[in-house]
């Protein structure tokens, strides 16, 4: 090997061992982090986002309520900064459903302004219609577990936290929510971070239906002075 060569095998070496060394996952999130940021700087138009809602939907209703059976989700009035991160993720492979996947790519919002625009009008949409709940004999339970393993980041009340984008889960069908804990225990939501799967992963089965019935029934809708709570209904 040349002088010149061997002076360049070691930085190459080392490059090599380094991405070797780093998860694949800590390399991926450099670039969404950025997206993140610009997103967040940026001044949504909620008339565009209007008319970018009108392919949301065919699938999430025009109040974006959902489907009680838990097909899929109530959307309105979740937080901007949430729905942006899911939407990169359906884009990146980090959030699986072949639906959203075809509906987040740049043929249907061209760019991240996009994003921003119809993250906006989802987060100021009222959210009126009825949540799928489920039989109500497990909501003691449903609201000690609640409280003790997810309310330190989720809130009191459930409503989330729109600077971390800690999505509001009160009011949420109870199906969708017991399927969402579920996928994220069995591998199929790659974008829950591996301390909140663990968490997860140590609710049995009367655990997890009692956290979803007592989180599909909760009122912790702060949005517009709505009142806030964790009333069961």
């Amino acid at each position: 090997m040349s002088a010149r060569l061997a002076h360049w095998a070691v930085p190459a070496a080392s490059i090599i061992a380094l991405m070797v060394l780093v998860p694949l996952e800590v390399r991926a999130v450099s670039p969404m982090r950025q997206q993140l940021e610009e997103m967040r700087h940026s001044t949504p138009n909620l008339d565009r986002g209007a008319e970018l809602f009108s392919t949301c939907v065919r699938c999430h209703g025009p109040t974006g309520s959902g489907t009680p059976d838990g097909l899929v989700p109530r959307i309105a009035g979740q937080h901007a900064s949430v729905v942006e991160k899911q939407l990169l993720d359906y884009r990146r492979d980090r959030r699986w459903d072949p639906r959203m996947e075809s509906i987040a790519d740049r043929h249907h919002l061209p760019d991240l302004q996009a994003i921003v625009d119809v993250a906006a009008y989802v987060d100021q949409l009222d959210r009126p219609g009825s949540v799928g709940k489920g039989s109500g004999s497990r909501l003691s339970q449903g609201a000690e577990l609640y409280s003790r393993l997810c309310s330190g980041c989720h809130g009191l009340g459930a409503e989330g936290d729109a600077s971390r984008a800690v999505p509001r889960i009160a009011g949420q069908h109870y199906e969708y929510l017991r399927r969402q804990i579920h996928d994220a225990v069995d591998g199929r939501r790659p974008n829950y971070p591996p301390a909140h799967i663990r968490l997860l992963a140590r609710l049995d089965h009367d655990g997890i239906d009692g956290i979803a019935d007592y989180l599909s029934r909760a009122d912790g809708d702060e949005h517009h002075g709505r009142p806030q709570g964790t009333g069961v209904q």
